[in-house]
């Protein structure tokens, strides 16, 4: 199966499995920084104080960075200045930060404007299916392939929720989907986006991704790709691009998270706290779009689930990652092996760049809540994976 990844530009050849990767294009870097760099521990009070101090900035896309934070920069080579004007693009290994607390993401102001948004692709991440033979929990029969729906447009009407996830890695600029969730701590002010592990970090093999923004309702009206050319950022991003000025994915993604063959899938969701690359005018996300979605940690059991609608921008073909779409089925389990937690499953044709797009079920509830994200696939598209939010995800 393949997991729903962001694309890139220069594709190398892939594994049988792969995840589902985002979509988007690539642009001059602009010379003002306006600047955010943060991180996060695995839970606790100094990440909630980090994120209280970034909230607190949000309205002029601004923020003073913690002197802790500063060292650490210091400590890893890194530069602001050098950053902005283009040193991010060194991938080298001892450079590319790694563990949880040494996410760092400065605001490059100007850096994802229309053309490098259209242009990113998705970064693959699937599954063969010779590599559920040897499964030892419980797996359903494959789904039949449900098609893809498109969103009817304008998408901040039907799903308000919805959007892009950009970011740069050592194989191009990509994207992925993502959703607004809301923020328990900041009931109706959420600056909070849910999205996969594999968006924002490379799992075993590598570190924190670069330049990660969203990009609520892109593309909003749905032009076409030709159309989208000569588009004004505005029309592109009328919400405008929100930067992650902290992220974080569960230390599973981070130890066992891979490429392919569906490492780590089971704890592939991750979360991004986002301030506005321009002025906001004090607002957050939240209130910019109007709506967040509340996330599920003990959503019901996979058999008592009735149906899912998944949610995103596919990017490789048949689509061009341009348009939002959705499917709509009941799940089954998948169970990768007999330790992780099984897996919802679903049949959809959505490809890369829906990776991380959410997962709307009727929570404990009966309401609508997002219970998931997209992972994983087979290499034909036909159906997709994603993992069941509980106590780790709750964690993150």
């Amino acid at each position: 199966m393949r997991s729903i990844r962001p694309s890139f530009i220069a594709r190398r050849r892939r594994n049988a499995s792969r995840r589902i990767s985002p979509a988007l294009g690539a642009v001059a870097l602009a010379s003002a920084l306006a600047l955010t760099a943060t991180a996060c521990d695995s839970g606790g009070a100094d990440a909630d104080n980090q994120a209280g101090a970034s909230a607190s900035a949000a309205g002029d896309g601004k923020i003073t960075i913690p002197d802790d934070i500063k060292d650490r920069l210091k400590e890893h080579g890194i530069d602001l200045d050098k950053w902005k004007n283009g040193a991010w693009k060194n991938w080298d290994r001892d450079d590319w930060l790694r563990e949880a607390q040494d996410y760092v993401n400065p605001i490059i102001k100007g850096l994802w404007d229309p053309d490098r948004m259209r242009e990113a692709e998705d970064p693959d991440r699937s599954v063969d299916e010779n590599d559920l033979s040897d499964d030892q929990g419980v797996t359903d029969p494959e789904p039949a392939a449900v098609d893809a729906a498109a969103v009817p447009t304008t998408y901040h009407a039907n799903a308000p929720e919805a959007g892009k996830v950009l970011f740069d890695s050592p194989e191009g600029t990509m994207v992925c989907s993502a959703t607004v969730v809301q923020d328990p701590a900041h009931p109706g002010k959420s600056n909070l986006v849910w999205t996969a592990g594999h968006c924002v970090h490379a799992g075993k093999e590598g570190g924190w991704y670069r330049n990660i923004a969203f990009v609520p309702s892109y593309n909003d009206s749905g032009m076409s790709a030709a159309k989208l050319q000569t588009a004004t950022k505005e029309e592109v991003a009328p919400y405008g691009v929100w930067w992650g000025d902290w992220a974080q994915t569960s230390d599973q993604w981070i130890e066992q998270g891979g490429q392919t063959g569906g490492d780590g899938a089971s704890y592939d969701f991750a979360v991004i706290h986002v301030t506005p690359e321009e002025g906001s005018a004090g607002k957050s996300l939240e209130e910019m779009v109007g709506s967040a979605l509340p996330v599920d940690f003990a959503a019901p059991a996979v058999t008592k689930v009735k149906s899912i609608t998944a949610t995103g921008y596919p990017a490789a073909a048949p689509y061009d990652g341009q348009t939002l779409y959705q499917c709509q089925d009941r799940p089954g389990r998948l169970s990768l092996n007999g330790t992780d937690p099984t897996m919802y499953r679903i049949g959809c044709t959505m490809t890369g760049g829906s990776s991380g797009g959410g997962w709307v079920a009727a929570g404990s509830d009966g309401k609508p809540a997002l219970v998931s994200n997209t992972s994983i696939g087979p290499v034909n598209a036909g159906w997709l994976a994603g993992p069941r939010l509980g106590e780790v995800a709750k964690g993150v």
